[in-house]
């Protein structure tokens, strides 16, 4: 049995009868002289720079076979065709079997046999002092992390957790220093505040104008439309504000300014963040848009950490606290967390938002993964599982006009509304003809309906008689 080891490249022929018993096989590597019995030195290749062990130890990490050591294998194990190759990692040894029709070995036995090698390392080969060997293992470990770093595609998503914060610091920033600014020159001129809403154009115009008696004479027609600039102009001439000093007005102008190169890269970095984005994420970008996206990335670390997510975990991400209190009191747990600001759970209603939320969670779930292991760039994916969804959304909107009974599936049908505009005539055959009466009788018409009452009962009983 052959064994392939990185350290500089070398094989060892192996005594076969002590590896039978894979749990007592580490007492065989206690010390260099028992190491030495096991295994046999034969063949041992140097690396001659940094830059070659870095190339042949990230061939093997990530599972490929160097041209050094295909040379080796050639040279080397040809001779012995008919014994196996232990290999520490299986897909390696696939290819070796692939590409050099070599039988390869990788079993329990294989990783117990490597790790007793490594810690007996320095008596198995001679002439390499313990220091020297440390410091070569060091050189080669942060060579090997600069690379990873430096060429992994895991990392490039790092980018976006970086815009994405600083996104949402500079909106924090600019909102602190708004609100300063509209307080600081309220003093000075009040009524400006409630004429100009606009956050950016109100420090354009206080920046070009200074103090409010330069309204009259600053054309600002650049900035703000004629009907406010004629109000603007007609609040500076009556102002309730109080009168400031050139230095307090120099100071709000500098705030001014700082104001307004803030906003311009905050636009710039959105416009960075959204390249970024569709070039990385695209059918999660279309899903959610490049906000969202961004800060589902950011929230869970990377692009791949976010595709190990189920769907229901994309559900609530972000609402982590709400759902373990949820949790804790036993009460309903929440339907959504950051893909609540989606513009797909937005245009829903209020009793279909947790649906769409659900669906769209899972639609999203799928694209993520095709974005963090898809080969394939395009967004097509992402926009027919967008169109899903609005057709989704669109039939939850129309369940109000569906039928109750039967299946549901079905449209209650419903006459056309006709407008029938028919002229109608009055029927005057309706109307009482009869005279009125009032309600109080007479007291003759009384005494009269008595006597008739009286005489009908004689003659009544004269014709029983």
């Amino acid at each position: 049995l052959n064994v392939v080891v990185c350290c500089g490249f070398f094989l060892q022929v192996l005594n076969e009868k002590k590896l039978q018993e894979v749990d007592s096989l580490w007492k065989e590597f206690e010390t260099p002289e028992k190491a030495n019995k096991i295994v046999k030195l034969k063949h041992f290749e140097k690396f001659q720079d940094t830059t070659e062990a870095l190339a042949a130890s990230t061939a093997l990490v990530e599972g490929k076979l160097s041209k050094n050591l295909k040379k080796i294998l050639k040279k080397i194990v040809a001779k012995d065709a008919h014994e196996q190759l232990a290999v520490a990692d299986a897909k390696l040894g696939g290819v070796i079997k692939e590409k050099l029709n070599l039988s390869c070995i990788h079993s329990p036995m294989v990783t117990e046999l490597m790790r007793g090698i490594r810690s007996q390392i320095e008596g198995l080969i001679t002439g390499l002092p313990s220091r020297e060997m440390a410091a070569m293992c060091l050189g080669l470990a942060h060579s090997l992390s600069r690379y990873k770093l430096k060429f992994s595609p895991d990392k490039v998503d790092t980018m976006i957790i970086q815009a994405i914060s600083l996104l949402d610091d500079l909106d924090k920033e600019l909102n602190n220093y708004i609100m300063r600014c509209r307080e600081w020159y309220g003093w000075h001129f009040p009524e400006l505040g409630k004429i100009i809403t606009d956050n950016l154009t109100y420090c354009k115009c206080v920046r070009k104008v200074g103090d409010r008696s330069n309204f009259a004479s600053t054309d600002v027609s650049d900035i703000l439309p004629e009907e406010i600039e004629e109000d603007v102009k007609a609040a500076a001439e009556i102002s309730m504000g109080t009168e400031v000093s050139e230095e307090d007005i120099n100071n709000i102008i500098h705030l001014c300014d700082q104001v307004i190169e803030i906003s311009e890269y905050r636009t710039q970095l959105y416009d960075y963040l959204k390249n970024r984005m569709m070039a990385i994420a695209p059918n999660l970008t279309i899903m959610v848009g490049e906000l969202v996206g961004a800060r589902l990335i950011a929230h869970a670390g990377s692009l791949l950490n976010l595709a190990k997510h189920p769907a229901s975990t994309v559900q609530l991400l972000g609402a982590e606290k709400a759902l373990f209190r949820a949790l804790k009191t036993k009460r309903d747990t929440p339907k959504f967390g950051l893909i609540y600001h989606a513009s797909l759970v937005g245009q829903s209603n209020t009793k279909n938002k947790g649906k769409i939320s659900r669906m769209l969670a899972a639609k999203t779930a799928l694209t993520i993964r095709y974005d963090a292991l898809g080969e394939n760039t395009s967004a097509e994916m992402g926009a027919e599982n967008r169109l899903k969804v609005e057709t989704r959304l669109r039939h939850l909107e129309e369940r109000g006009i569906r039928r109750i009974s039967g299946t549901g599936k079905a449209l209650a049908k419903t006459d056309k509304y006709q407008n029938k505009s028919e002229v109608k005539v009055f029927d005057p055959s309706g109307d009482s003809t009869l005279p009125i009466v009032s309600k109080k009788r007479k007291i003759q018409e009384v005494d009269e309906q008595d006597t008739e009452v009286a005489v009908k009962a004689k003659k009544f009983k004269a014709e029983m008689k």
